[in-house]
C-alpha cells in the first residue's frame, strides 16, 4: 500500500501537472471504486467542468480542491497508483500513446478510471485489485471525513509524538500504524523506523522510555524524508505519476528480509505477525 512518502511523491508531481486544469470527461469500468456519489452518471455530471484549485495530502489520501466548493478524494489503498499521460482505447483496453515507463512497465496496465483534462492529457487510476476509494463531495464533507485522520508525523513536534506514544498500551508497531493516532505510516516504514531506533515492535508503547521515544521520533522522520527524496518505494505496485519506480528499495534494511543478515549485528532478521501484519526485525538489535 502506498504510504506517506509515496502519496507525498504523487501529490508533489500532481501540483506540477494538473493545477488549473479542468475536467472534460471521465471513464471507468469499475464504478464500485467511486464511493460517493455512488451513481457514476451523477459523478460524471458533477466533476465535468470543475477546475483543480489545489492538491494536498491528508494521511494516505490525495485531495483535489475543485471549483464550486467541491473536493475529489482518492485513497489508493493496497495496489493503486495514479498516472499522468495519454491513452487511447482499443477494444476493452486503454493503450498508452506516449512512449516511456507508463507504456513499458506491465504494472501500469491495470487502468480502471481515467479523467480527461482540457489540455488533452489524462489522469488515470491504475489498480490491480480494484480496492481504491474515490469520493467527490462538497469541501465541508471531505474536511469532516478527514477529521478522523491523525496528525502528520512530519508536522508533529517531539512533544506531540511523545504524548501519543506514552498514552497507549498497545504494541508500538500497532500504535505507529493506527491512522487515527498518527497518519500515513504503514507496514514498511513502521518496520524500518523501529529497526533504525533499535526498538522491538512487540513492546507496549507506554513501556518506552523518553530516550527511546526520541530515537523513534528522529528515526521515523529521517526515514520518511529520505524516502520522499527518492520518490518512495516500489517493492510491488507503486509507481510515480510518470510510471517510474521509486528509489527507496535499496535503502530498506529489514522489510521483507526474513532470514537475511542484520546489517548491524549479522544476526538473522525474523518475521512475526503483529496485529495481523507481517513484522520484520532483528531480535538482537531491537530490545
Amino acid at each position: 500500500m502506498p504510504e506517506l512518502p509515496e502519496v507525498e511523491t504523487t501529490v508533489r508531481e500532481l501540483r506540477k501537472k494538473v493545477l488549473k486544469r479542468t475536467f472534460l470527461d471521465v471513464w471507468t469500468d469499475c464504478p464500485k471504486i467511486i464511493k460517493e456519489p455512488n451513481d457514476f452518471k451523477q459523478f460524471k455530471s458533477i466533476i465535468t467542468g470543475k477546475e483543480i484549485k489545489s492538491v494536498y495530502r491528508k494521511g494516505k489520501n490525495i485531495i483535489f480542491s475543485l471549483s464550486a466548493d467541491f473536493s475529489l478524494l482518492i485513497h489508493q489503498k493496497l495496489t493503486g497508483h495514479l498516472l499522468y499521460g495519454k491513452w487511447k482505447k482499443q477494444g476493452l483496453i486503454w493503450k498508452p500513446v506516449v512512449a516511456g515507463p507508463i507504456a513499458s512497465d506491465p504494472m501500469n496496465r491495470f487502468i480502471h478510471l481515467i479523467f480527461l483534462f482540457d489540455n488533452k492529457w489524462q489522469l488515470a487510476l491504475c489498480d490491480l485489485r480494484k480496492f481504491s476509494k474515490v469520493v467527490l463531495a462538497k469541501n465541508e464533507e471531505i474536511k469532516e471525513e478527514a477529521k478522523a485522520i491523525g496528525p502528520d508525523p512530519l508536522l508533529m513536534t517531539f512533544g506531540e509524538f511523545k504524548k501519543i506514544i506514552g498514552q497507549k498500551n498497545a504494541k508500538i508497531k500497532q500504535v505507529l500504524m493506527d491512522q487515527k493516532l498518527i497518519s500515513g505510516i504503514g507496514n514498511i516504514y513502521s518496520n524500518e523506523a523501529l529497526f533504525e531506533a533499535r526498538i522491538n515492535p512487540k513492546r507496549p508503547a507506554s513501556d518506552l522510555k523518553e530516550g527511546e521515544i526520541k530515537r523513534l521520533y528522529h528515526s521515523l522522520t529521517k526515514i520518511l524524508k529520505k524516502s520522499i527524496s527518492v520518490q518512495g518505494e516500489s517493492f510491488s505496485d507503486f509507481r510515480t505519476l510518470d510510471g517510474k519506480k521509486g528509489g527507496f528499495d535499496v535503502f530498506i534494511k529489514v522489510y521483507r528480509k526474513e532470514g537475511k543478515k542484520c546489517p548491524y549485528c549479522g544476526g538473522k532478521i525474523v518475521k512475526e505477525e503483529i496485529g495481523g501484519r507481517s513484522s520484520y526485525f532483528c531480535p538482537n538489535c531491537q530490545k
